[in-house]
């Protein structure tokens, strides 16, 4: 059984993990796309009530991934709209549905924290990454936001 522990994302573990991502992103990131541009996490949004970093851990204890939920908008028509940023499982955590448990934990700490909405943007490359989200819930949407690295957005109403 996993474990999830709240971190703030500019503890060691965190940019142990974020620097293991981004490192990941910009060696796989297709050519035609440019560069792969890094945005480190800012940490005050990841901090309750607007937000939440998560590090995953093993029955071992070893930290195996990471995660977070931040607040984007909180006055808006549809109510508050938080967005998943940052999930990411080492190598050897992959293909054991603890991204999948992971997304619940965050999606759950979301609606905690007041949001009907979660959004989110990834890269058509991140193939594992988009049938994930698809098939929790997720629909495509229009880009909402200028993020150079992504090509595909998603919403899931909670």
């Amino acid at each position: 059984m996993e474990r999830w522990r709240e971190s703030r994302v500019d503890e060691p573990v965190a940019t142990e993990l974020l620097g293991e991502y981004f490192d990941g992103r910009a060696a796989g990131f297709p050519v035609q796309q440019g560069t792969y541009r890094t945005a480190s996490p800012q940490p005050e949004d990841f901090l309750p009530p607007r937000g939440v970093f998560l590090i995953a851990a093993g029955d071992d204890g070893r930290d195996l991934g990471c995660g977070g939920v931040r607040l984007l908008v909180s006055g808006s028509p549809d109510g508050p709209r938080f967005e998943l940023k940052h999930l990411y499982l080492r190598p050897a955590a992959r293909g054991r549905g603890l991204g999948r448990a992971l997304l619940a934990e965050l999606e759950s700490r979301a609606r905690d924290f007041g949001a009907l909405e979660l959004v989110l943007d990834t890269n058509a490359s991140l193939e594992a990454a988009g049938g994930l989200y698809r098939s929790s819930g997720y629909s495509d949407i229009p880009p909402y936001n200028d993020n150079p690295n992504a090509t595909n957005w998603y919403r899931k109403v909670l």
